[in-house]
């Protein structure tokens, strides 16, 4: 078995069997945004990880949706030659305005250490959700494109302002019979939607854990097979410099070494 097949069936696995650590019953996938954050997530014990597209463009100086394709693909294969661990892809909408245009990045991924990919039906070039025919066209083709790579198929709805709950299960239902391997709307927050969606989507579900969704034992409970961070811990880890370099240039003081990484979990991390 090639390592790259090892990870996919690794990935699958921990779908159908989540580890006990750090809550039983779910898969806690958190999104680091460079080598230097997934080793430490590795070293922390997260026995899987995602990339984050926005985090990712924001290590370059760059706003969410402004990264290359062959940015992200030099990016997958530098996080997945660093860690041994099964990593997921945010691929975005797979930067691709046709279904030829998605087999071909799912090719690309396909021909890397990457263990799932994500595409989702938002349409940033022209700045839409696609209507559900297109979406779910898409989706098949990310499956033709890749036998074991796990899909994640995401409903963009809520992100952008669509708060339509049935719409939002009809496409992860449809992008399921697609050949989705894992649905995904991001936004969900209330727990009597997320059950909903666990129960009439009939599939694993992915939750972004975003503050003011529940707890992560009460997603397990609510039946969620896994929750990401998406560019939270990105953007928390870059709120801690700047709070740094504010008190540097104030009060001139370095009380933000309390936050600093322990040696212990460096010399691990970055042996």
């Amino acid at each position: 078995m090639t390592r790259a097949a090892d990870l996919r069936a690794r990935f699958a696995d921990l779908h159908r069997d989540p580890p006990a650590e750090p809550t039983p019953g779910i898969l806690v996938m958190p999104n680091p945004w460079d080598v230097g954050s997934a080793k430490v997530l590795t070293t922390l014990g997260f026995c899987a990880l995602a990339t984050t597209s926005a985090g990712f463009a924001g290590s370059l100086g760059r706003q969410d949706q402004q990264i290359r394709r062959e940015e992200l693909i030099d990016h997958v294969i530098a996080l997945t030659s660093a860690v041994d661990v099964p990593f997921n892809v945010d691929s975005e909408d797979c930067f691709a305005d046709d279904a030829a245009g998605v087999i071909e990045t799912v090719a690309l991924l396909d021909a890397t250490d990457a263990a799932g990919f994500s595409i989702e039906d938002y349409d940033p070039r022209a700045d839409v959700i696609r209507s559900v025919e297109a979406a779910t066209e898409r989706v098949a083709a990310g499956r033709s494109a890749s036998a074991d790579l796990v899909l994640t198929a995401r409903a963009e709805n809520l992100l952008h302002g669509i708060a339509d709950l049935d719409d939002t299960i009809a496409r992860l239902v449809a992008y399921r019979d697609a050949g989705a391997d894992v649905l995904y709307a991001p936004g969900l927050s209330k727990a009597d939607d997320i059950a909903r969606v666990v129960a009439e989507v009939g599939a694993p579900i992915n939750v972004l854990a975003l503050p003011g969704t529940p707890p992560v034992p009460e997603l397990a409970a609510l039946g969620v097979a896994r929750i990401s961070v998406g560019s939270l811990f990105a953007w928390a880890a870059y709120g801690v410099l700047a709070e740094a370099a504010t008190e540097l240039m104030g009060p001139g003081t370095t009380e933000y070494v309390k936050h600093m990484l322990s040696g212990e979990v460096r010399r691990t991390a970055f042996a």
